[in-house]
């Protein structure tokens, strides 16, 4: 396969160099990823800017911009042929429940689901992974079981996340579907005296804990130590709610 892979920790993180290795053994991988740290950039594109591309090796390009950016680029410009997955990750630190958003890495990943294969977005809950080898290896395995049914997930985004757990402690994947999240945590507010008295600082604060649902939820399967995996549908489109709200605007 020819792979474009992205992320939003930036084109030096360490976790996306292991999956650059892993990949390359039997694929075609290109790395087309963020200069920089780009978290909680969800989809967001440079639309009033110019973004600058810089070649750093014969299959490795930093993107001066958003992960979306990356994925715009990667697939329209940079190479010239088409690429048949997009592959985001793995990210440093979980994509569960509402996050999803918001996350830079399943954003990367929306730009590739009209390819030939469905995009993938990987994440581990943990910022420096105990076993990111172990991690690498199975993240492999699942894409290749996801790649031989493509077809079931045509337009949709696959969304993994794993526990930081060493192979040892592997006990296997769960389907699940996206956690809702309570009321997220106030703002911080930055004390800052250099600041006017109508001029205020702020900094985002933890997100809401997970709500148990009716399904089996990601939150729920990495906590309790398994590999989630959800399929997220960006299709844009669903007749029965546009019969339905026809009916509604029409009485």
């Amino acid at each position: 396969m020819k792979i474009l892979l992205t992320n939003d920790d930036g084109y030096k993180a360490h976790n996306i160099q292991c999956m650059y290795d892993e990949l390359s053994k039997d694929h075609d991988v290109w790395i087309v990823a963020p200069k920089n740290n780009c978290s909680g950039m969800s989809a967001a594109i440079s639309y009033l800017s110019e973004i600058e591309v810089m070649k750093v090796d014969d299959k490795i390009y930093a993107v001066d911009g958003t992960p979306a950016d990356c994925t715009y680029l990667g697939l329209l410009s940079i190479v010239d042929f088409e690429f048949d997955i997009v592959i985001s990750g793995i990210n440093h630190g979980a994509n569960i429940g509402n996050d999803v958003l918001y996350s830079g890495t399943v954003g990367a990943a929306v730009g590739g689901r009209n390819l030939k294969y469905p995009p993938i977005a990987i994440s581990v809950a943990s910022y420096d992974a105990k076993d990111i080898s172990f991690i690498t290896k199975k993240s492999l395995e699942l894409i290749n079981k996801i790649i031989k049914f493509s077809e079931t997930y045509s337009g949709k985004v696959i969304n993994i996340n794993f526990p930081d757990i060493s192979e040892d402690e592997y006990k296997g994947v769960k389907a699940t579907g996206l956690s809702k999240r309570d009321v997220p945590a106030k703002p911080i507010k930055i004390e800052d005296q250099s600041l006017s008295k109508e001029t205020y600082r702020y900094r985002y604060n933890l997100s809401g804990e997970p709500i148990k649902g009716d399904y089996v939820t990601d939150a729920e399967a990495v906590m309790d130590g398994y590999v989630s995996i959800s399929v997220l549908d960006y299709s844009l489109g669903s007749s029965e709610f546009i019969d339905n709200l026809s009916e509604i605007i029409n009485e």
